[in-house]
């Protein structure tokens, strides 16, 4: 790719984010996505800060303008009507619950090492906004820690929005014990932007909608909740992004003169917690059904954020390295051995720009250099041929889901551009 060309492309990129600004805050993509999610979120003020860091600043500050008393940053925030968009939040009924309408559930805490990022651009600049940010981001950590946390130290969700993975199948055998009765009719904007066969399915959305409408019976109230999930997931996503979170939060807390020993303990505790997700069959990172107490057995993108929560991993390294010689572009979000592979429908195969970004980044921070600018090369051309889609078959590369996408162009700034040299 020639220099004109990539200049050409960090324009475009900047002009997305620019368009899909709403006044202090992003949407990830015009008509299909019209409100503000969290980790997308997140990822915008990543981008942001390449060009515009007082812009970057002001979309964690509304992020967590939106976090509940309980210290829970919910993964949507509904700031303007859109009463075409479903579920919106007359369906998740938190009204008066946290200071903005909002989901019920949250999102990875992905804020945390992205605050770290900006902040170390330039210290001076985002001293104030920092320590404003620290006590809320360690409030929404503590939420994880106390609410989402398992026996083990594993993370789980209890929705497979909170995730972010949405129709994985790490959830497949949960979602099977869930019989979504009750749920009625009802029409689902996704699929009138998208083609269907892009997006979760019916009998996926009817259990979504199962489990929004039971917290909403319950009033979102966690500790009723909590005595009796009927989906309940150890998630390597949740875990490993937490315990990378976790260490920023502690790092810009020492930072500040803040004590940071609790925050530590729960670094340990995840450490722990992580090694429960290595599944005794193949040595790989996976999800665990805790109702039924069975490890999933998939591998997907998620195993490989491994080396971004810090952690080294033999098996897991030779995994990727034959991830990466089996595969054109970067690694799909379920690998392509899977009988359940499917290159077009979501979290069921697509590659994803911003999970390869979170591997990449491991991958260099834990010495991986070749393996990490294999896979940034990898997705810095994918993008430059096909656009900034949501996500990408992995084979072929056609861009799917949404168009002009937020954190597909906030990766190419802040990671994928030969613009950003070695990170």
């Amino acid at each position: 790719m020639s220099n004109h060309d990539n200049a050409a492309l960090d324009a475009r990129a900047r002009d997305i984010l620019i368009a899909n600004d709403r006044g202090g805050y992003t949407i990830p993509t015009e008509g299909l996505y019209p409100y503000q999610w969290n980790w997308d979120s997140a990822f915008c003020g990543w981008g942001f800060s390449t060009f515009d860091v007082e812009r970057a600043w002001q979309e964690f500050d509304t992020l967590f303008s939106g976090q509940w008393p309980n210290g829970m940053v919910p993964h949507i925030l509904f700031r303007q009507n859109d009463p075409d968009y479903f579920p919106g939040p007359d369906v998740w009924g938190t009204e008066g619950i946290g200071p903005i309408p909002s989901g019920g559930i949250s999102q990875p805490p992905v804020a945390a090492t992205f605050v770290r990022s900006v902040w170390e651009q330039n210290k001076d600049f985002g001293a104030e906004r920092v320590a404003a940010l620290l006590p809320k981001i360690k409030a929404w950590h503590a939420w994880f820690m106390k609410w989402r946390t398992s026996s083990d130290g594993a993370v789980f969700l209890t929705h497979p929005w909170e995730a972010g993975r949405d129709n994985s199948p790490d959830w497949d055998s949960s979602m099977a014990m869930i019989n979504p009765e009750g749920v009625g009719e009802y029409s689902r904007r996704d699929t009138s932007h998208v083609d269907p066969a892009m997006r979760p399915t019916k009998d996926e959305y009817d259990r979504y909608l199962w489990l929004v409408y039971r917290g909403r019976e319950r009033r979102w109230n966690e500790e009723e909740l909590s005595r009796d999930r009927p989906f309940m997931v150890a998630d390597p996503t949740l875990t490993f992004i937490l315990l990378r979170a976790n260490k920023d939060l502690s790092f810009m807390m020492n930072a500040m003169g803040m004590d940071t020993s609790e925050v530590d303990a729960w670094s340990e505790r995840l450490m722990k917690g992580a090694q429960s997700l290595r599944n005794p069959d193949t040595g790989l990172f996976n999800a665990i059904n805790l109702r039924s107490g069975e490890h999933t057995g998939h591998v997907t993108s998620a195993t490989f954020l491994v080396w971004y929560a810090g952690m080294e991993d033999q098996a897991s390294l030779e995994a990727i390295r034959q991830e990466l010689a089996n595969n054109t572009y970067p690694i799909p979000s379920l690998a392509k051995t899977s009988p359940l592979f499917d290159g077009m429908r979501y979290w069921r195969g697509p590659t994803w720009a911003i999970m390869n970004a979170l591997i990449g980044i491991g991958l260099q921070d834990m010495g991986h250099d070749d393996e990490a600018e294999t896979l940034r090369i990898r997705t810095r051309a994918l993008i430059a041929e096909h656009g900034f889609a949501e996500y990408f078959h992995p084979e072929t590369g056609s861009p799917a889901g949404g168009g002009t996408f937020s954190w597909t162009a906030a990766v190419w700034l802040a990671w994928a551009s030969s613009s950003v040299g070695d990170k």
